[in-house]
């Protein structure tokens, strides 16, 4: 059975995220994520039991947007979690074992160019119709980029850059104080359908928290969103399950969830 999650604000927590989000007083935490030297993403030590089942019992897929390089800081994977699977930089890279499937990101690498505007002619047009970001613009992998922004857009404004974007086959979505924007053809569902067709296997749950996850939560049997996730503004919550808690906790309640799924072999 396959269970695929996104990371961070879903399953794993910055200092940034706990301090904004919250934990409970007695939550016991455990580092997760080591960046030059330092311990800068964390989960609960409850979470991090469950995942290590989890990962035991089920064939459990990270799907992140981070590079594969921002990844491998998640240091619980190289030894302690083992992987056969992960997707990274929203779907444009899956790795099998470690190592980058190259039939995968080399044939959407060859589609880029006939789907989606470039990256100059997009912030052209953005620079056209006045949208200019007050943030930095960081660059990921040549393939899309995002800003660290020193104050939110408005809702209207977020509206109308989505909506202008996606006339030149991009789509947005903010996540903290990071407004990403990414060609749809860069797509965390495709990956794992992918994986899933390699396989011969169902998703039969995920978990994410960004507008970005909704493309591989859809074709999940069973899913879950943390109730401080972006998608709860943006979808029917019918169809999906919200968790009772806020941050670190809403990451260690999916996780029972997806126990729960696994013990009942739904």
């Amino acid at each position: 059975m396959i269970i695929a999650s996104d990371l961070d604000r879903t399953l794993m927590y910055s200092t940034r995220a706990l301090e904004e989000l919250g934990r409970p007083e007695d939550t016991v935490l455990k580092p997760v994520e080591n960046k030059s030297g330092n311990w800068v993403g964390f989960m609960t030590e409850t979470g991090y039991s469950a995942l290590k089942q989890l990962n035991r019992q089920s064939l459990f897929i990270p799907v992140t947007t981070r590079t594969t390089e921002q990844f491998k800081r998640f240091v619980i994977f190289e030894k302690e979690i083992p992987l056969t699977y992960a997707i990274t930089t929203n779907g444009a890279n899956i790795l099998y074992k470690g190592e980058p499937l190259t039939d995968w990101s080399d044939n959407l690498h060859s589609l880029l160019g006939s789907k989606a505007a470039g990256q100059e002619e997009l912030l052209a047009a953005l620079k056209k119709e006045g949208f200019q970001f007050d943030g930095q613009l960081k660059q990921v992998e040549k393939l899309f980029f995002y800003f660290i922004l020193n104050c939110l857009p408005t809702a209207s404004d977020l509206l109308a850059v989505r909506e202008l974007v996606a006339l030149y086959g991009w789509r947005t979505s903010l996540q903290g104080r990071k407004l990403y924007l990414i060609p749809t053809l860069i797509s965390k569902g495709n990956a794992l359908d992918y994986i899933c067709n390699r396989e011969g296997m169902e998703a039969i749950a995920g978990a994410g928290d960004s507008v970005l996850d909704w493309d591989f939560l859809r074709n999940c049997r069973n899913r879950f969103v943390p109730r401080h996730g972006e998608l709860v503004d943006k979808l029917e919550t019918s169809n999906v399950t919200l968790t009772n808690n806020l941050g670190i906790a809403a990451g260690e309640e999916i996780l029972q969830h997806f126990q729960t799924m696994l013990s009942l072999k739904v």
